[in-house]
């Protein structure tokens, strides 16, 4: 019967493992494969491992304790089997289609990619995807406004990146379709369990004609945490990222604030004064996180920014959970 460990024998076998089996966006998993390496870092989880000095003892046993009962063979099997039948490739870091910008995200960076569809989208430059989010129970304006940017963008040869999800992510992947397909979708589950299922026509046709993407292996179910996690990878896969609608304390703000974090460009449109849909786009602006966004232009001019400050951003320790520039302002987003 194969173990954990004889599963992981090398950098791909070991990645896929913990991308399988660990929940995503854990800083000390990422700690310890910089540390020791991926095949190690399976070895260390799996309880077969002794922690090197370099590393934190108490950091490292907590660490184990949490993921250790997560490290089951029969997961990491069921994953891989589960992708063959689907017709799923597998990414890693340093793969020829793998999205380099995502190792902007440093001991964050996503151990596996599963993917469905024209994975060239994700080795595009970084200035020609945009990422597009914004309330689920969103207004017709905040519709309206969307098509209209997603539409003008795809005939910019621009790749619209977003969630899947109602409302204002579902109208950016419309138009991208109807123009040929340019759009990536990153799923918060597995790609075999398209979230929201009310949008699984539209997620397949993404699917089809664009590019479906997860960090999470098939089977794997949406959660609150995992919809916390998925916003970096949308935050750090973009040029940019544009708040279309969204509530005072939407989830929206806290893909805007990861985005930010990571030294990419916001935009925020304004709405009405007296639309509660708008008030979080109208924070955005007014806490000098976001630039006004009101048609196209402003979108690629933001794309068209130097992304050169992005890695040095993390390089000097503005990166995810450490603090940064505006944290004060994004913490409760």
């Amino acid at each position: 019967m194969a173990t954990i460990t004889s599963l992981s024998k090398d950098e791909r076998a070991a990645r896929v493992t913990l991308a399988a089996t660990l929940e995503p966006d854990d800083a000390v998993t990422g700690r310890l494969i910089t540390a020791v390496g991926t095949v190690e870092t399976v070895r260390l989880a799996a309880g077969t491992g002794a922690f090197p000095k370099k590393v934190d003892a108490i950091e490292a046993g907590l660490w184990r304790n949490k993921v250790a009962p997560r490290m089951d063979a029969r997961t990491v099997t069921q994953a891989l089997s589960e992708s063959d039948r689907l017709g799923l490739r597998i990414l890693i870091p340093g793969d020829d289609d793998w999205p380099a910008a995502l190792n902007d995200l440093g001991e964050r960076t996503p151990t596996a990619l599963w993917v469905r569809g024209a994975t060239s989208f994700l080795t595009a430059p970084l200035s020609d995807r945009v990422t597009v989010t914004g309330a689920r129970a969103a207004t017709s304006y905040g519709e309206h406004v969307t098509g209209e940017l997603a539409s003008d963008l795809t005939h910019a040869e621009r790749i619209i990146v977003a969630g899947g999800a109602y409302g204002i992510d579902a109208a950016a992947h419309r138009p991208a379709l109807a123009s040929g397909g340019q759009t990536v979708a990153v799923m918060v589950g597995g790609l075999d369990r398209l979230y929201p299922s009310g949008n699984r026509e539209l997620l397949e046709r993404v699917g089809d004609l664009g590019l479906l993407a997860s960090e999470m292996p098939p089977g794997a179910t949406p959660s609150k945490w995992r919809f916390l996690a998925r916003n970096r990878i949308l935050g750090a896969l973009s040029g940019a990222t544009v708040v279309v609608e969204a509530g005072y304390r939407s989830g929206s703000l806290n893909l805007a604030a990861r985005a930010a974090q990571l030294g990419r460009p916001v935009g925020a449109v304004p709405g009405p004064v007296t639309s509660v849909s708008s008030a979080g786009t109208h924070r955005l602006l007014r806490e000098g996180i976001a630039s006004l966004v009101t048609r196209v232009q402003d979108v690629t001019a933001l794309l068209d920014r130097s992304t050169e400050t992005s890695r040095s951003t993390i390089e000097h320790g503005v990166g995810l959970g450490r603090p940064a520039r505006q944290e004060a302002s994004v913490r409760s987003f």
